[in-house]
């Protein structure tokens, strides 16, 4: 009786497990979409919990890479392409806004480059057109990828999204690393003091004065307003106020035929697990 009893209750716990196993995966399924790559870089669509309670739902683009490969930002610096992020096959979908995590800087002999290395998550913000109705997000994307040679990949990542998804920490963390706005000068422990042009040199520059926690590494990058701008990536340099850092960049890369003169240019200053954004007029 006992071995009989023991049996049957070995049979029932194998079938639970099972049971159990199948619903985790059935979960994870609808969590996030199948990996979409090769050995050395791939991507998937994970969803997030939408407790920001706008109507929007919460998703995530996640991009693995290999050990020495690298992927590019949105301002790639001197070479590169930045992704190109395609929804337009999305159902019941009117808008998809992508949030960049903050980069990083890799100089090499010929230049610098500015991305991700070890896979970067960008934070999706999908609003649909019918709250009441199903939502299926759909991407192609075209991107790079780079290790000794750089070259191009391409991917595509299927999700439904539905209200009320569980919380991703992996899409929550990447949310928090992404730069937050701050105005010019502002008084905050980490900000972008002061931003002036010098013209006393044989091309005009851009100098711009950090206030960051100290021992804490800092880099800054600069951006053109559109596309077309190609200006160079900040370098340090010493002659440093009390309690900043100071970073320059040569007005150059500017659109032919333009002086720059009211442009809006965007700085953002990255130190450590922190990140900020700050606009700018060019006057």
């Amino acid at each position: 009786m006992f071995q009989r009893t023991t049996t049957n209750f070995a049979t029932f716990a194998v079938a639970a497990l099972a049971a159990l196993s199948m619903q985790v995966a059935g979960a994870l399924a609808t969590d996030a979409s199948q990996w979409n790559g090769d050995a050395r870089s791939g991507i998937r669509l994970v969803s997030g919990s939408d407790a920001a309670g706008d109507g929007a739902l919460q998703a995530g683009l996640e991009v693995r890479l290999a050990p020495g490969w690298k992927t590019y930002w949105r301002y790639p610096g001197d070479s590169g392409v930045p992704p190109h992020f395609d929804f337009g096959k999305s159902e019941n979908v009117k808008e998809v806004r992508v949030s960049w995590p903050a980069p990083q800087r890799f100089a090499y002999p010929d230049g610098v480059i500015i991305g991700y290395q070890n896979g970067v998550m960008f934070p999706l913000r999908v609003e649909p057109l019918d709250a009441s109705k199903p939502v299926v997000l759909r991407l192609n994307l075209d991107y790079a990828i780079c290790e000794k040679l750089c070259v191009p990949a391409q991917a595509k990542a299927e999700l439904p999204l539905k209200a009320g998804a569980p919380a991703n920490p992996a899409l929550d963390a990447a949310r928090k690393s992404v730069p937050q706005p701050r105005a010019l000068a502002a008084s905050d422990p980490f900000a972008i003091r002061a931003v002036h042009r010098d013209d006393s040199g044989k091309s005009p520059r851009i100098i711009v004065d950090v206030a960051a926690p100290k021992a804490t590494p800092l880099d800054l990058f600069v951006e053109g307003p559109t596309a077309d701008w190609a200006l160079p990536v900040p370098e340090k340099i010493d002659a440093t106020p009390d309690g900043l850092q100071r970073f320059a960049f040569a007005l150059d890369g500017l659109p032919r035929g333009s002086d720059g003169k009211g442009a809006t240019l965007i700085l953002t200053a990255v130190a450590g697990p922190e990140a900020i954004e700050t606009r700018f007029r060019l006057d």
